[in-house]
């Protein structure tokens, strides 16, 4: 339901976003993530940890993440190196790599949740014949940061889209390697999505010497 502005309903209503902090959110470090990998696994939580590393390598949107297949991850018994999915958004493909870690939890989630290939990798919990929602990974996420002492207002679910996509740039300064990755059309969108300024851009400069 929408408002508008002059309707008196808005004289009292309070702001969505009041007291919250919006905008771009930030990337994990290596250390956070290996924090946040040794709470899951101390806690024994094969799913979650399944999810988490597969959501850094994929670099997924939440919407494409959820609606993963056994089959367009497993070959065969074994779990594939890389993958392919059709964006929700753009409906374009995108690929992305599938690393050691990933696949070594995707294997050990997968014989415990068993399953056709055309069953969800990660199923809802009140139907398995549907997907996870996207509102539930949220929250999942907004539970694993906290765990591990970051504010969950700083972070979210395009952390976890973020966070290898930001690493691969700062190594290599390849922004058009990051925008394939992330399935961007355009490298404005990239540029944006990464939050490149001129610091970043001096500081690659200054790396090369002629």
């Amino acid at each position: 339901m929408t408002y508008s502005h002059l309707d008196p309903a808005m004289h009292h209503r309070v702001a969505w976003n009041a007291g919250k902090t919006v905008g771009t959110k930030r990337p994990l470090t290596q250390k956070q993530i290996w924090a946040i990998r040794f709470f899951l696994d101390r806690e024994e939580r094969l799913r979650d940890r399944a999810l988490f590393d597969l959501a850094i390598d994929s670099k997924l949107r939440g919407c494409d993440l959820v609606k993963l297949k056994i089959g367009d991850l497993v070959a065969g018994s074994d779990i594939r190196n890389r993958a392919l999915v059709i964006q929700q958004k753009t409906g374009r493909p995108v690929q992305f790599e599938i690393t050691a870690d990933a696949r070594a939890s995707l294997a050990t989630w997968l014989l415990r949740r068993g399953g056709p290939a055309d069953g969800y990798v990660f199923p809802s919990r009140l139907d398995h014949r549907r997907p996870m929602s996207t509102r539930q990974y949220a929250r999942l996420l907004d539970e694993l940061v906290t765990a591990v002492g970051l504010r969950r207002e700083d972070y979210g679910t395009h952390s976890m889209r973020r966070t290898k996509a930001a690493m691969i740039y700062r190594a290599t300064g390849n922004l058009r390697a990051v925008q394939i990755l992330l399935g961007h059309t355009k490298i404005e969108n990239t540029v944006r999505y990464l939050g490149v300024d001129v610091e970043d851009a001096l500081l690659l400069a200054e790396r090369t010497e002629i």
